[in-house]
Formats: structure tokens, sequence, C-alpha cells
């Protein structure tokens, strides 16, 4: 049997990368997928490769650090699939304009904080009342390895993934006796497009990756956690920050 089978998720940043891998793997494990997307043009691709392969999805533009839009985008989906049961906060991402707290653009710090730990919250205001309406479910945000350890050129996105950890652990707290779970996952360095320009030009990413016990992580990597999170396997797992890490943490 399907592992997500009559669930209804919205994964947000599912347009490319880790979250298009995502969505795609719900959708076979029977999941009706929402694709909240900034950039239109690539969640209308996910979606479309989501139904090419006979599963069903939906693609709405949403910014996840404006409040508005990202309500609008999670009650629609809400509203068009009858319920939310699994919310994957998986949009944001370092740049290489990261560095440490006394070279960093001021912007930059704004950005990683709007980005990856405003959206997070944001994606949890709206969406975990919709999934205690659903009778409950699961929060899948996305942290960072980097959150769990000291790591050189890197401060606007490591304290915003901090955050995110965080907040996670006092989420698990207050929803989880109305039946929703929350946890996150920690990636390390996954190769997408995007982390492949960073590698490219960055000698503390490049010292990284060579820590690796098991290689570099992949798409689906993530996307595999994810899956164990969201389904019912993991049914008392929350408050976890889950390092999907290739043994990075203990080197």
């Amino acid at each position: 049997m399907a592992r997500l089978a009559g669930k209804v998720a919205l994964i947000t940043g599912a347009g490319t990368g880790i979250g298009r891998c995502t969505a795609e793997l719900f959708a076979r494990e029977g999941a009706r997928v929402a694709i909240a997307e900034i950039d239109a043009a690539s969640g209308e691709e996910t979606a479309h490769r989501i139904a090419a392969a006979g599963g069903e999805a939906i693609a709405l533009r949403a910014d996840v650090g404006e409040p508005e839009s990202i309500e609008a985008a999670i009650r629609r989906a809400a509203r068009h699939f009858g319920g939310l049961h699994v919310l994957h906060n998986n949009a944001g991402g370092s740049t290489g304009a990261d560095a440490s707290a006394v070279e960093a653009p001021l912007e930059e710090f704004w950005r990683a904080i709007r980005l990856d730990l405003f959206g997070t919250f944001l994606g949890c205001r709206f969406g975990i009342p919709e999934i205690i309406r659903s009778g409950g479910g699961a929060v899948i945000n996305m942290a960072s390895v980097v959150a769990l350890m000291g790591f050189p050129g890197r401060d606007c996105y490591t304290a915003a993934k901090g955050g995110v950890a965080a907040l996670t652990r006092s989420l698990a707290v207050q929803f989880g006796r109305q039946g929703v779970r929350v946890n996150a996952i920690a990636p390390t360095v996954t190769l997408t497009e995007r982390v492949r320009g960073l590698l490219a030009g960055s000698p503390a990413m490049q010292a990284l990756s060579e820590q690796h016990l098991l290689g570099l992580g992949e798409p689906r990597d993530m996307a595999q956690a994810a899956l164990y999170l969201a389904s019912d396997e993991s049914r008392l797992v929350t408050g976890v920050i889950l390092p999907v890490d290739s043994g990075l943490l203990v080197v």
C-alpha cells in the first residue's frame, strides 16, 4: 500500500531541487500534492511531471515570506483537496553573499531570516490550523546540518536554520496533543544545481564536502527522509532534528 495514501501534502519551494524530488516521491506514494512556489513556471512544471506520471498535483504561486501569499496558498490547497495532512516547509537556501557576522552584508542576513526562518514560521502559522482541522498530521521543516555544528563563513544561513531547529522543537511541544507532529530534516551538502554553484565558489564548502563518510547528498536522500516523517511510520516521532549528513557530525 502507498505510504501516503489518502493524504494531502503541501510543499514549499517544490519547483526545483529537493522540493521537486520530494513532491514527485510523495505523489508516487499516494499523496495529493500542492506545490507552493514563487517561480510559477517551475511550480507548474513540477505539477505537470506529477500528472504525467499518474499523480495528482496543483501548483500555487506563493512567496513564503509574505503572510498573505502563503496563507492564501495553504487555504486554497486545503479547499481544493478537502484538507491538509502534511506541510513541508522546504523553501530556503544560502547564497554566495553569506559570510561571517563581521563581514556579511546586512541585507544578506535579513534575506536568510526572511526566507528560511520567517518563511517556515509563516508556513506553520497558517498550515498547522489546517492540519488540526483535518484530524492531525505532520509538519516537516528544513533545518541544516550547519545549525548543529560550528561552521565558518555562513553565519546568516546558520542563524536562520538554528532558529528553524528551535522553532521545530517548540511547536512539537505546543501541538503534539492536537495530533500534529513537528520535525525537521538537517541536510548535509546536497547536490542541487544551486549547491553545485556554491561548492565551486567556496573553499569552506569544498572542505566541508571532503568530510563526508558516505559521499555527498542527493535530493532523493532528503526526499526519502521527508517521506518517513510524513508517513504514519513515524507516528511516535516529534520534536526531532534528523541529520541526513553522511556521518559529518561524527567525524
